[in-house]
Order: structure tokens, then C-alpha cells, then sequence
């Protein structure tokens, strides 16, 4: 027979859902446990966005007369409060939830060399849920998380975020944690935070998903919604619930968490949706130390293609809609190099997220390829600031940036640090930025 074809139209992907029905949603199922997934690279506004120093630099002389010398790029200063947990670098490890990679050697690989940087760690959703609180034998449970992340933990510096989703909730797992003398610790020294999650990068308006095997499915069941559409063989999918929010629920939900547990700061993260500054703003009132907000090319867990092709504003869009920050503000999405993470902080955020670029990179070399990473990172940063003439990152402003699209950088007119006429020239003109305290 001959076979049919479609010029200019879409064959192959109609193929493929002509032959695996529901499965082609996702990607091919034998993939998971290898890959990490997120938004496919498309036209980006931050990629296209260039950093543009001025050569009038008046922080320059307050640092030059500051040191008795000329500055270089080694006298920038990267370390900085993180959602009010004290760390090395504007850097932290987004959310590794419930996958298999997150759970594996690869995971505890990410964990131990994220504290041995001094930066904050995300322990993601469902961690509890699935694999248990206490310490197994087969699964890295969300206690085995905290202790790999203590035990290389150094210095005064870094801390642990513990996500909780609605299932993570009926088992009381911030409960746990906080009660736990194995985390005293960091209660102690202020480096626990909670952080509730109203939604993700890869997948806005859905819960977390992980592929099970029918055993774990078992375990599971009556808890998650279990589907057997992903692919052939007996591998199912398991998706958690979104949540539900409203102002009211989601103002009331931080209220709560800071009245519940004083001691450990509060965080929200957010997915890339288009009421994402009144969201920000409504938790920010209620109290929460933190925002993070995860732009559309963020993502590291399972989610189906059409969402991360089509779901989501990208980061840029998100970072314009929240409008100069009044506290911390988290942003992932494609993260792994200077420039990308640079444009962020100049546009409102105080730190950046790395997700799938960590397991890469720990991927790599598992002693030290996040490290090294993020070594880099902060090596290329560290230029980059000092060629705008600033030396923390909390000085970056959108006067550091060019916009070809016009609907970011100011009038440059006169002012000697690129901002509009009249704003002046201090590092907080026009910003309304908090440090993250």
C-alpha cells in the first residue's frame, strides 16, 4: 500500500499518535529516569536581551576610594540573603521532588555538593509521600535528604527548603521536619525554610507526575491519580493534585505556615501564569519571606509535551508582570551560565534557580561537577557585574540591560547610571527591591 503523505503539515507527530494514542502526550516512556525534561529552546526574550555597561561609573569610585585602589572584578561580593537563608552565591538548587532521577545516586550527588557551595537547597513535593520520611534501604528518603545535605554543610552558609504539596499535607510533613531533633540544627541557625508550592515551570495548572512501576502504584494507590496511558508494558503514570487557590486561600495558607512554624522562613512558589504579580504580591503581603517563580522553560520532572511547548509565560514576560520586587524574589528557567543569571538580577530577582543544569552537571562527575558549575557561574558573574560598574548583585538594575523589543530599558537621556532623567543616581533609584532578609 501506498504510503499517504502531508507536505508541510505535521506526519510524524500524527503518526505517533495514531500508533500510542494518550501516550504520545509524553514523552517516549522508556525515556524516564533518563532525561530530564523541560520547555524546548524557542525564542527567548532574556537570551536576546544584551547587558549594557555605561562608562561613567560612579559606584566604581565609591569602590575604588573604598579600597585605596582600583577595582577589579574580584572585589564584586556575591554572597547574599536567599529567601532570608544565608548563602555563598545568588544561587540556589531549584525543587528535585519525587522522580527517580532526584531519588537516586544522581539526587544525593546534587544534595552534597549543593552544601559543600554554601547555597540553598529545594527538597521537592512528594518526597515523603513516595519514598517515605524515615531513612530506606531502596529510596532516598526526605530525612536521608536533610541528613546528605547536613553532613558536608559548612560555615554558616546555605539551607534547606521542604517543599509540600496537598498529599505531602495529609501525611503532615512539615510537621515532621519541624519537630525533628535531626533538623534542630538548622532551626537553630535559621537556615530551614517551608515553601508551598501553588505550582511548577513545566506544568502550570497540574500537580507533580512520576512513572511507577505497578508495585509502587500499589503503594500509592487511592492517594494519587494513577493512569496506564503513558506507554506499553505495565508502567503507569502517577500525578499529584494541583491544589486550589484563591486570594483569600492563599494569603490565609501563609498566614498559617508562619503562625505554625515561627521559626523556619516561609517561601511560595509560583508557576508562570499571567496573574503571577498579584499572586506574588497577595503572599508577600501575607508574610511570606520569599517568592520563587518559575518561568515557562523551567523544569526538570515529567510533564507532557504540549505543556512544556505551550504552557506558561516565559521568564522574562513573568519578571515584567511582577514589576520592581518590594521583597525576595526566586526565578528559574534555563539557568546555567552568567549572562542569563546577570539579566535576572538586573530585572528584579535576588537570586536564580538551577535545575536540570545541576543534574547535568553532577551527571558529569559526581564528586564535583555541580561544583565546578557553579564555579563558573559565579566566575563569569563576577565579571559581568564589575563591568556594569557594581559590586553586589543587590545593585543591578534595569538601566544594566538593552531590550530589543524597547519594554524594559529606560530612557537613558542624562543620567550618569543609564536610568531615566530625573530618577537618580543612587544603586536604589526607581528599584523598591528587598535583599531577601
Amino acid at each position: 500500500m501506498t504510503r499517504l503523505h502531508a507536505p508541510g503539515f505535521p506526519e510524524e507527530p500524527i503518526r505517533a499518535r495514531a500508533r500510542t494514542g494518550e501516550a504520545a502526550a509524553f514523552p517516549y516512556w522508556s525515556e524516564y529516569g533518563r532525561a530530564v525534561f523541560g520547555a524546548e529552546p524557542g525564542d527567548d526574550l532574556l537570551d536576546r536581551m544584551r547587558l549594557a555597561p555605561p562608562i561613567f561609573m560612579p559606584q566604581r569610585l565609591e569602590k575604588l576610594i573604598e579600597l585605596g585602589r582600583e577595582p577589579t572584578y574580584a572585589d564584586v561580593e556575591l554572597a547574599t540573603a536567599i529567601g532570608g537563608l544565608p548563602s555563598r552565591l545568588p544561587v540556589y538548587v531549584s525543587a528535585l521532588g519525587s522522580t527517580e532521577v532526584a531519588g537516586s545516586v544522581l539526587g544525593l550527588a546534587v544534595i552534597r555538593q549543593a552544601a559543600r557551595l554554601g547555597v540553598p537547597l529545594v527538597i521537592g513535593e512528594n518526597v515523603a509521600s513516595m519514598d517515605g520520611y524515615r531513612d530506606t534501604e531502596t529510596a532516598a528518603g526526605l530525612l536521608l535528604r536533610i541528613k546528605t545535605y547536613l553532613a558536608e554543610l559548612r560555615d554558616g552558609y546555605g539551607g534547606i527548603v521542604v517543599q509540600q504539596s496537598t498529599e505531602d499535607a495529609d501525611s503532615e510533613v512539615w510537621n515532621l521536619v519541624y519537630s525533628d531533633p535531626a533538623v534542630a540544627d538548622l532551626l537553630d541557625s535559621g537556615r530551614l525554610a517551608f515553601e508551598l508550592k501553588a505550582g511548577q515551570g513545566a506544568k502550570p495548572g497540574l500537580g507533580g507526575m512520576t512513572v511507577l512501576d505497578p508495585a509502587d502504584a500499589a503503594r500509592v494507590a487511592g492517594r494519587y491519580v494513577l493512569d496506564t496511558t503513558i506507554g506499553p508494558g505495565a508502567a503507569l503514570l502517577r500525578s499529584g493534585c494541583p491544589g486550589t487557590f484563591t486570594e483569600e486561600i492563599l494569603g490565609q495558607q501563609v498566614r498559617l505556615m508562619r503562625n505554625n512554624y515561627p521559626r523556619a522562613r516561609v517561601w511560595v512558589k509560583l508557576p508562570p501564569v499571567r496573574d503571577v504579580r498579584a499572586a506574588a504580591h497577595t503572599a508577600w503581603a501575607a508574610g511570606a519571606d520569599s517568592v520563587t517563580v518559575d518561568g515557562g522553560e523551567a523544569g526538570t520532572g515529567w510533564a507532557p509535551l504540549v505543556f512544556l511547548r505551550q504552557v506558561g509565560l516565559p521568564l522574562a514576560e513573568c519578571l515584567r508582570r511582577l514589576g520592581p520586587p518590594p521583597s525576595c524574589v526566586l526565578v528559574s528557567g534555563r539557568m546555567w551560565e552568567g549572562a542569563r543569571a546577570v539579566k535576572c538580577l538586573a530585572l528584579g530577582a535576588t537570586a536564580v534557580g538551577l535545575g536540570r543544569a545541576a543534574l547535568v552537571a553532577a551527571d558529569e562527575d559526581p564528586e564535583n561537577g555541580l561544583v565546578s558549575l557553579v564555579e563558573c557561574l559565579a566566575f563569569e558573574m563576577r565579571m559581568l557585574i564589575s563591568a556594569l560598574g557594581k559590586y553586589t548583585p543587590d545593585r543591578l538594575g534595569p538601566e544594566d540591560i538593552w531590550d530589543p523589543e524597547g519594554g524594559w530599558a529606560p530612557d537613558v537621556g542624562s543620567d550618569p547610571e543609564g536610568g531615566p532623567p530625573g530618577a537618580g543616581s543612587g544603586p536604589d533609584a526607581g528599584r523598591g527591591r528587598g535583599a531577601g532578609s
